[in-house]
């Protein structure tokens, strides 16, 4: 699927715009809100506001029809006014996003609470997970959703790597930059247990991947950071016997195909952005040394206290096997 600038010509159906224009993690953590409005409107063509980069992930939600590319909230949205007949905003609930969506002049707007704009709404929880929030709002809306439902399709494409122990070393900032010789520890320790080990990051991410690997004698080919396209790096998540990473998108693309995670958070509470509990996934961290500054340039002491030993040993409590091979695009159960 490719993002596109504008709304396509109509193909007969009505249309359904939603507002989501942020990163991986964020766009998936609303993947139940979209799979319960698939259900809602069936007959309406949906069409998914959000960054352009995301268009490889984007591909993988049945429940998208058109990508429309919408880069941060500093310019309207592709869609002619009155062309939507419902609009939703799982971006928000400020002036910036509301503003957007009341400028589609949609028969019908789905969101939180805006007097400004005359829409209808529940105010603006503070304290629930992302999930929830989203799904509680349809709820408010007389929407079924349920947050647990994250599933979405794998890539078509076999994957590069199969039932290996994933490592993701990368994040986007420094509070969530876990020591690499914390990862080299764990990866000794993966190897140990008899698991073969990829490490995982994007291109900022390289130098870091290759520290790693040299700390813990991986050879060059399991450096995969860099040099995975995003539906690949979602294709080796979803055949992978097992995830370790910090909170990032590699997390939620875990949690997406049901693959066991340990996940170590840092700046931000795993209450609001963690792993569905329903899963085979541990959370590990420490709240009372939270900072909380997502932004920092620093390892947010959160991160900080959990080493590899926390790690292995949260390992040892999932059942880790090497998968089999998938290489088809089904769902994930």
């Amino acid at each position: 699927m490719t993002a596109v600038p504008t709304l396509p010509p109509s193909d007969g159906r009505p249309e359904l715009l939603v507002l989501r224009a942020i990163k991986l993690g964020d766009l998936l953590v609303a993947v139940p809100a979209l799979h319960a409005l698939r259900r809602a409107f069936p007959d309406h063509r949906i069409s998914l506001a959000t960054t352009a980069w995301l268009a490889p992930v984007v591909e993988l939600l049945p429940d998208v029809d058109v990508h429309l590319a919408q880069h941060g909230l500093d310019h309207p949205i592709g869609a002619p006014a009155g062309a939507i007949d419902v609009a939703v905003n799982l971006h928000g609930a400020g002036p910036e996003s509301s503003d957007l969506v009341a400028a589609l002049g949609a028969r019908r707007v789905i969101g939180h609470a805006d007097p400004t704009n005359g829409f209808d709404g529940p105010g603006w929880p503070d304290g629930v997970h992302e999930r929830d929030r989203w799904t509680r709002l349809l709820a408010w809306h007389g929407i079924a959703a349920d947050p647990d439902d994250v599933g979405i399709a794998r890539p078509a494409t076999p994957p590069v790597a199969e039932g290996a122990a994933v490592v993701h070393v990368g994040a986007f900032h420094g509070a969530r930059h876990w020591p690499t010789d914390r990862f080299a520890a764990v990866v000794s320790g993966l190897r140990a247990r008899g698991l073969d080990v990829v490490l995982t990051g994007g291109a900022d991410d390289v130098e870091r991947a290759a520290a790693v690997a040299q700390a813990a004698g991986l050879a060059p080919g399991a450096v995969l950071a860099g040099v995975l396209p995003l539906q690949d790096f979602a294709g080796v998540i979803a055949a992978a016997a097992l995830v370790v990473t910090v909170d990032t998108g590699a997390a939620h693309l875990a949690s997406a195909y049901g693959i066991p995670s340990v996940v170590v958070f840092g700046p931000a509470p795993p209450e609001a952005w963690g792993p569905p509990a329903t899963g085979p996934h541990v959370v590990l961290t420490d709240a009372a040394v939270r900072r909380g500054d997502v932004f920092a340039d620093d390892p947010d002491p959160a991160l900080l206290a959990i080493g590899p030993d926390d790690v292995l040993a949260a390992v040892d409590t999932l059942a880790v096997g090497r998968r089999p091979a998938v290489t088809d695009g089904t769902a994930a159960q």
